[in-house]
């Protein structure tokens, strides 16, 4: 039973954490660093606009692409951050940045198409596209060009394999690295000149350590933005983030998205519009998570650790290749015996995933420090 289209691999973060509620239900206590999650609540003033507008009693369906406060607040974020004139036509509110990918490839693209994406990469892009009948061309990359995608490369693989999209996460999961504006603008206008749609991953926007991240829109009219409000605004189980898209497929989008979603969940559209209004109390947050990374960048290398520069997002990943060349066995042992969840490489990288692992710091930083102590004691 079922069909072909079904048989794609899992998604190991998910198995992770599956197994570390297990342990959780017979009482003990995992140390979470499997999945991205913020460990921080909603603001306060964030909260209340939800708590007011559920006391109404009334929620109900909203236009596919999403209430006319929502397209305002995030058209006035990239003018604010950016200093970008986004027209609100072009904002598309979506059910999570999840249900913003499959309406990119689905618009974007027909039926055994080529989409490029970069291994490591986070695993869900290769489901997705396989899922929905795409030709997924994994590229590889590296520390020789810091893990992120050249023109040339693209152009290389384009010349080889006719690619029809490509997408692109910066700060990228599961590495953390980002794209420098000058990069970034490369790569956009190469895949401009050579016909490819650029999809430009940017929901760890908000999350940047060692530079300041930059939009795809900055460069192009011609590439579709996706955003989510699950990691810098702490709204993973509200399931709302958004799309910017060119004026073309502006209402292709919007009627698979009728047929598909009907409409993002209406409290979670109110609530997100109050978001950007909490920029103090989210770069409180943001903070911590800053503070756990240099915990994890400081500890892990003297436990045999080999660190990917982390520039941004909520990961560090690392080498483990001191320690095994088994990652997902390492990290099965590790939860077992330490009680502390983390990810194999292999959920991100087929070939030389083996060799990696993933730490999540968007936790509490006593659990980071408990966890690196744990750790320490596992390994020595």
């Amino acid at each position: 039973m079922g069909s072909k289209r079904s048989e794609v691999l899992p998604f190991q973060a998910m198995e992770v954490l599956n197994a570390a509620n297990r342990l959780e239900q017979r009482g003990e206590h995992v140390l979470h660093m499997e999945v991205g999650q913020p460990g921080s609540p909603l603001p306060d003033q964030v909260l209340r606009v939800a708590q007011d507008y559920l006391s109404s009693g009334r929620l109900g369906y909203t236009e596919a692409h999403g209430i006319p406060a929502l397209k305002k607040s995030i058209s006035g974020y990239y003018q604010q951050t950016f200093g970008l004139e986004v027209p609100e036509s072009r904002i598309f509110a979506t059910t999570g940045s999840s249900a913003g990918f499959n309406l990119a490839f689905l618009a974007g693209f027909d039926h055994g198409d080529r989409v490029a994406i970069t291994s490591p990469g986070y695993p869900a892009y290769r489901n997705i596209i396989e899922v929905l009948g795409l030709e997924c061309v994994e590229i590889e990359v590296g520390p020789e060009t810091r893990w992120s995608l050249t023109p040339e490369i693209l152009e290389r693989v384009h010349r080889e394999t006719q690619l029809k999209g490509v997408l692109v996460a910066s700060p990228a999961n599961p590495t953390g690295t980002m794209m420098s504006p000058d990069a970034l603008k490369g790569l956009v206008e190469a895949c401009d000149e050579l016909g490819i749609l650029f999809i430009s991953d940017e929901i760890y926007h908000g999350l940047a350590y060692e530079m300041k991240e930059e939009t795809a829109l900055r460069f192009t009219q011609n590439s579709i933005v996706v955003n989510s409000f699950s990691k810098y605004y702490c709204m993973t189980g509200w399931r709302i983030g958004w799309m910017v898209l060119p004026e073309a497929l502006v209402r292709p989008v919007e009627r698979i998205a009728q047929s598909l979603y009907i409409s993002p969940p209406e409290l979670a559209q109110v609530t997100a519009s109050a978001a950007f209004e909490a920029v103090e109390d989210y770069e409180k947050i943001k903070a911590n998570y800053a503070a756990n990374r240099r915990v994890l960048l400081d500890h892990l290398p003297k436990l045999g650790f080999d660190v990917v520069p982390v520039d941004g997002a909520l990961y560090v990943y690392a080498g483990v290749s001191k320690l095994t060349n088994d990652s997902l066995g390492f990290c099965q042992k590790m939860l077992a015996e330490t009680h502390v969840a983390t990810t194999p490489g292999v959920d991100f990288d087929l070939s030389r995933g083996h060799q990696y692992m993933r730490f999540s710091f968007a936790g509490d930083q006593a659990d980071i420090k408990l966890a690196v102590e744990r750790l320490e004691h596992w390994l020595s």
